[in-house]
């Protein structure tokens, strides 16, 4: 990249922060710039969930797991208390233990690994000019719009736990912060973490790898704390924990109604509060906000050390890989929003918001990303 080029992408960005807070105000061009933040830290620190647990799938390698279990205890560091001092301001991530909860969430963890990104891995790698995810993330679009119209049906399954429900048919939240309080609750999800990378670090030993073998466990480490980091200015500016998948159901939705697609009988889009944000203008709408901030901050992120990456060859993409992964991408969106978000929403906004949830989540994608990497390596993805 030229001398020119690399302030050009700083007033760029810049720019469009400043006409995004002309028009939507000083919260939507906060959002804009943490989004740049969370796309300069993904692609910058190479941190991603879909590739740590297939590096640990594959051969047993712990970093990227370390790196994201460091994110998730810093994030609660940072939030729990927050939720806890300031319930009327600020919303954890808190949902219900239901079937579709753990249908969707493996179903998620094995397309990702087809897809080779999750929800802010596909938007981390579309910004960075990946050509397959430019496929998977139109789909992703798609399959968040069905799966969100569908999923009132998938909730009326219930759960597991319905039997402690108050309302029975409507699956058991599990918010550990509202039942032992703030400081249990986050030694809780200390303890889990913790326990995460222990199991971690024990399969790597036992697969005979010395711990000098992660060449970026340092690239993970300072990823997740960064990560962590923005993730409580985020809750901060926003009053809601970091999301994605709404977001790119919304632009699904934006785009059904613009082409013509009644969606006033829909069961989810035509609710008061969906219904009024298909109205309003992209800008206002939050996890849009940081969506777009990620993309363009991932660009510019592999912009600025192109010159470094430029002459690595890359697997060709044959034309059953596009199809695999516009599928995979469709299957994405639509399990995601059964499972109430992504690795970022669910798992993370789970998590560092002390609900059970996030837990659950974790273990079924992690689950379906060990079904997904057979599929991945049989279909020879690139």
């Amino acid at each position: 990249m030229t001398r020119v080029e690399k302030p050009s992408l700083v007033a760029l960005g810049l720019l469009g922060t400043l006409v995004v807070m002309f028009i939507a105000g000083l919260q939507a061009g906060l959002l804009v710039l943490i989004g740049i933040g969370f796309g300069l830290i993904l692609q910058g620190c190479r941190f991603g969930f879909t590739s740590g647990w297939r590096q640990f799938i594959l051969k047993r390698e712990a970093a990227g797991i370390t790196g994201q279990m460091l994110l998730m205890a810093a994030a609660a560091l940072l939030a729990l208390p927050l939720l806890a001092w300031f319930p009327t301001e600020m919303t954890g991530a808190v949902a219900p233990i239901t079937w579709s909860l753990l249908i969707g969430a493996f179903v998620f963890g094995a397309a990702m690994q087809v897809a080779d990104g999750c929800g802010s891995g596909s938007l981390n790698r579309a910004g960075a000019g990946a050509a397959l995810s430019w496929v998977v993330l139109p789909t992703f679009i798609a399959g968040s719009f069905i799966g969100a119209s569908h999923q009132p049906d998938w909730l009326s399954l219930g759960g597991p736990l319905d039997a402690l429900a108050a309302q029975p048919g409507q699956g058991f939240s599990v918010d550990l912060l509202a039942l032992v309080g703030l400081g249990p609750a986050l030694l809780i999800t200390l303890a889990g973490c913790a326990a995460v990378v222990w199991w971690a670090w024990r399969a790597q030993d036992r697969a005979g790898l010395s711990s000098h073998s992660n060449k970026l466990v340092g690239h993970w480490l300072l990823g997740g704390l960064l990560l962590a980091v923005l993730y409580g200015v985020h809750l901060i500016v926003a009053g809601q924990p970091w999301g994605i998948v709404y977001g790119l159901g919304l632009w699904g939705a934006k785009a059904a109604s613009g082409l013509g697609m009644d969606l006033s009988a829909d069961p989810f889009w035509s609710s008061a509060a969906h219904a009024q944000r298909l109205l309003d203008p992209i800008v206002w709408d939050i996890t849009s906000l940081t969506n777009i901030g990620l993309l363009f901050g991932a660009m510019a992120a592999a912009r600025w050390r192109w010159r470094a990456s430029s002459g690595k060859a890359e697997s060709p993409i044959r034309p059953h890989h596009w199809a695999a992964g516009a599928l995979a991408g469709l299957v994405m969106g639509y399990s995601a929003r059964l499972a109430f978000g992504c690795n970022i929403g669910s798992f993370l906004g789970g998590v560092a918001s002390a609900s059970l949830h996030g837990w659950v989540w974790f273990v079924m994608a992690y689950l379906g990303s060990i079904l997904g990497v057979r599929l991945r390596l049989r279909l020879a993805m690139p």
